[in-house]
């Protein structure tokens, strides 16, 4: 038997605003514009994606799941992703090497420390 991780599945009140918000933030392409099921990949033939799902009802409370991101420079990325309208959350993280986003629909995503980071300096 083989399995494959096809993809993460957001639930999203508007699932094309926040799939066109991903794919943008990651620099991944759309592979399926369905406005009740919208997609995003890598690349096309790459997995896994995103698929951003229409649900009624609206988020609540702190995800389950969520993505960490490594950049190459944090600080310039969390700055990038201010600019595309995440926010900055705090959700009990105290001081850390990484900082806590929102994206437009209040998923929290964590932006890793700096690859140009030592080794011994790693989370």
């Amino acid at each position: 038997m083989t399995l494959e991780w096809e993809q993460v599945v957001v639930d999203a009140a508007d699932p094309v605003a926040l799939g066109r918000w991903w794919a943008h933030a990651l620099g991944w392409v759309v592979v399926n514009d369905d406005p009740g099921e919208f997609e995003i990949r890598p690349s096309p033939d790459r997995l896994p994606g995103l698929l951003f799902a229409a649900v009624s009802e609206p988020k609540r409370t702190k995800n389950r799941l969520h993505l960490d991101l490594r950049p190459d420079d944090r600080d310039a990325e969390v700055e990038r992703l201010l600019g595309l309208g995440a926010t900055g959350v705090d959700v009990g993280q105290g001081e850390q090497t990484w900082v806590v986003l929102a994206d437009p629909e209040g998923n929290e995503l964590c932006v890793l420390s700096s690859r140009r980071r030592s080794d011994a300096d790693a989370d």
